[in-house]
């Protein structure tokens, strides 16, 4: 399973026997795989400070649950056709999810642990905030260049009626630059070409005899061209709408056909380089190794900084777990996290049932916490069925999926 419980416990010597008789009936019972989850020892501060770092943290975990849930859809809608492989772009400093949350070590480099908690907290925060201005910034981007090329498409996609031209006609079947001579499109239905072959030339005068051909056909019917002279066009589609033959208005224009045509391999061209290009051949000596794939900076983009956000919702979790501890076991802080992998969906209800059994005798010292600090500590819901006599939080990697 891609879900995690991480809970902490005092850590005395009557609750570190508690955590080993948790390890020895979850194990046995092949409820879940438990680790141990590191967390350095921060600066408490005062015990308002904590009251309010708690709130902002729940806040700012579930903001960074919404941001990489969108980064890993981002990734999904850009890779398109090759969705197979969006797991192994959706990691966190080069590994997997699950591993890296069940290796968790705190990054002392980026979040220094003998800074305030406050400072620690806004460092995270702000990091999230230019995450997210700059998702918001490169995906309004690519969706702009997306929808352009969708609706260049879909104008090659539709029927004689209402599709584009420009990749069906080509110079050759029309007479240009003439001062007297015109070239029209006609829509015929399919049952209607025989008719067509044997009116076109008399529908109007001074149309040019022989001069029809058909140059494309869909479902319903064929293009074909007629010329004529441009004084007997009004007349041409007069008659030829009276005989449910339909002129379809064009204008060969050769420089307005080269612009379309190049905006869509323009369009083509940019979407491709947006997640990733062919494969690059990379030359050593005079020996030439394939498949090295170049990705584009969107895809580059999402896979560096999901990784980032990923690590920082992950390190967002533990200063909770810091946290709510603290604000429920006291001072001086000892408590002992530990992350829990259930084996199954089925066995998460005997998993919750043991836990509760092990730590009933936490009740009194949370319920204590609530009523003498007014705290908020999640989880901790008296009469109610969601009640955890120890600190709980819940993370769901399933959710990426």
């Amino acid at each position: 399973m891609s879900e995690f419980w991480l809970i902490s416990a005092p850590g005395d010597k009557e609750n570190l026997q508690a955590l080993e008789r948790m390890n020895t009936v979850t194990s046995k019972s092949n409820l879940s795989y438990n680790t141990k989850f590191s967390i350095p020892d921060f600066k408490v501060g005062t015990l308002d400070s904590l009251v309010g770092l708690s709130d902002e943290l729940g806040k700012l975990d579930t903001f960074a649950e919404s941001l990489i849930k969108r980064m890993a859809q981002s990734v999904v809608e850009v890779m398109e056709d090759s969705k197979g492989k969006v797991p192994e772009n959706l990691l966190a400093n080069g590994v997997d999810l699950t591993s890296f949350v069940t290796h968790f070590e705190w990054d002392m480099a980026k979040y220094p642990a003998k800074q305030p908690l406050v400072s620690v907290v806004d460092t995270l925060a702000k990091q999230l905030a230019q995450i997210e201005t700059d998702l918001k910034s490169r995906t309004a981007a690519y969706n702009t260049l997306k929808t352009n090329l969708e609706n260049l498409e879909k104008k090659s996609m539709g029927n004689l009626f209402t599709r584009t031209l420009s990749d069906i006609v080509s110079k050759e079947d029309f007479v240009l630059d003439s001062e007297y001579l015109v070239t029209l499109l006609v829509i015929v239905p399919k049952p209607s070409y025989a008719q067509w072959q044997k009116t076109y030339e008399s529908l109007s005068d001074m149309v040019v005899p022989r001069s029809t051909k058909l140059i494309a056909e869909d479902n319903e019917g064929g293009l074909f061209t007629v010329t004529l002279f441009r004084k007997v066009i009004d007349d041409f589609k007069t008659k030829a709408k009276e005989n449910k033959f339909t002129v379809r208005e064009f204008y060969y224009d050769e420089k307005e056909i080269k612009r379309e045509r190049e905006e869509l391999s323009r369009l083509l061209s940019d979407k491709k380089q947006q997640y990733q290009t062919s494969c690059v051949a990379l030359k050593k000596g005079s020996s030439t190794f394939p498949d090295h794939k170049v990705q584009g900076p969107l895809l580059r983009w999402l896979k560096v900084n999901f990784s980032e956000a990923f690590i920082a919702w992950i390190h967002i979790k533990a200063l909770r777990v810091f946290v709510e501890s603290v604000l429920r076991y006291g001072l001086p802080v000892n408590f002992q996290a530990v992350l829990l992998q259930p084996h199954k969906k089925s066995s998460t209800k005997r998993l919750r049932e043991v836990l509760n059994s092990v730590f009933r005798h936490l009740d009194q010292v949370a319920a204590a916490s609530v009523l003498d600090a007014s705290v908020d500590i999640p989880g901790l819901q008296l009469g109610n069925q969601d009640y955890f006599p120890y600190v709980y939080f819940h993370i769901d990697l399933s959710l990426l999926d």
